[in-house]
């Protein structure tokens, strides 16, 4: 983007930072953006904490093949998303996020805006009430890199774990895993973004700015969850993690999955790809992956997707190994 206003090398840290937090809105901090630390609540005596970075050309890119480029509004509110989607995983509620800010010197003033303007736009519309980016750090760097820490509350539950799934359970997922994979594969395929019909726009969005079901969290620790972990590397690989945590075996229901497909098909036609490799292999939507009990009524906004059986830590879909795995940071 263009702006009058110059680069971050034009401009000292001092004054950056006098045109970020204005824009941040009310922290709820004790003690907030200014002094060395923040001072945050911590109401149940106990404090949950997460840490997530976002690597431009890793995670995300400000240029894509299809001609759109990645807003700082993008970025900010997918940090801001990831990260409280941890918190979520836990039963807990988001309290705080400091954010640490690697820029290039080249990086336009008004980008670095827009970026505070999406972390507090996502806090805002996610249903974060109690969170406020409370400080951080700036640094100069080859490229953009955003790292946030982010803090929860219990509100005197405990913390559901990934090890607590039990033979018998029900496998469920709050969110619709499969929508952000289909936008990746449309802003790295498509040949003009914006000759898009809007309902593949829109899956463009949900990668770009994801909606992790923040009510669900909490909901489902009141309900007695037995197990519950976010969906970040995709439903296969989690799920992974979620039966070598709890020791036990997972099936998905290849029928129940297919309730995830029916919005990504025109996509799937556009491209040549096959819409369950996005459920199976696709997992920046942020969703929640839960064991419940076999007796139990699911929380408003979950999905039985199959179940928890014996024997050794496995996923299956219709009792077969599924040849997609999803992500891995280190091998893409």
């Amino acid at each position: 983007m263009s702006d009058d206003r110059g680069t971050v090398a034009e401009l000292d840290e001092r004054g950056l930072l006098e045109l970020i937090f204005p824009r941040l809105g009310p922290d709820g901090a004790l003690v907030g953006p200014g002094d060395d630390a923040a001072v945050v609540a911590a109401p149940d005596g106990r404090t949950v904490l997460s840490i997530d970075t976002l690597v431009q050309d890793q995670d995300f890119r400000l240029d894509w093949a299809g001609g759109y480029r990645s807003s700082g509004f993008d970025v900010g509110w997918k940090c801001a998303a990831q990260n409280v989607s941890d918190i979520n995983a836990m039963g807990a509620v988001p309290t705080s996020l400091v954010v640490s800010l690697t820029l290039p010197g080249t990086t336009p003033v008004g980008w670095v805006e827009e970026l505070a303007d999406g972390l507090r736009a996502a806090l805002e519309g996610l249903g974060a009430d109690r969170c406020g980016v409370v400080g951080g750090d700036l640094g100069k760097g080859p490229a953009v890199v955003v790292t946030a820490a982010v803090t929860g509350d219990l509100e005197g539950r405990a913390p559901v774990l990934r090890s607590g799934a039990r033979p018998g359970d029900i496998l469920a997922v709050a969110g619709a895993p499969g929508r952000a994979a289909a936008g990746l594969a449309l802003l790295e395929k498509a040949p003009d973004y914006a000759a898009l019909p809007s309902a593949l726009r829109r899956l463009t969005g949900l990668q770009s700015r994801p909606v992790p079901p923040l009510a669900a969290g909490p909901l489902a620790a009141r309900a007695g969850v037995h197990a519950m972990m976010d969906i970040s590397d995709g439903l296969v690989r989690d799920a992974g993690r979620l039966a070598r945590a709890g020791g036990v075996a997972l099936d998905l229901d290849g029928a129940l999955l297919r309730d995830f497909e029916t919005e990504l098909l025109p996509a799937a036609e556009l491209l040549g790809a096959d819409p369950r490799n996005w459920v199976l292999g696709g997992g920046e939507d942020h969703g929640l992956l839960a064991a419940f009990g076999p007796e139990a009524e699911l929380p408003e906004g979950f999905h039985a997707v199959g179940s928890v059986q014996a024997g050794a830590p496995a996923v299956t879909v219709d009792g077969a190994v599924p040849e997609v795995l999803g992500w891995d940071h280190f091998r893409g």
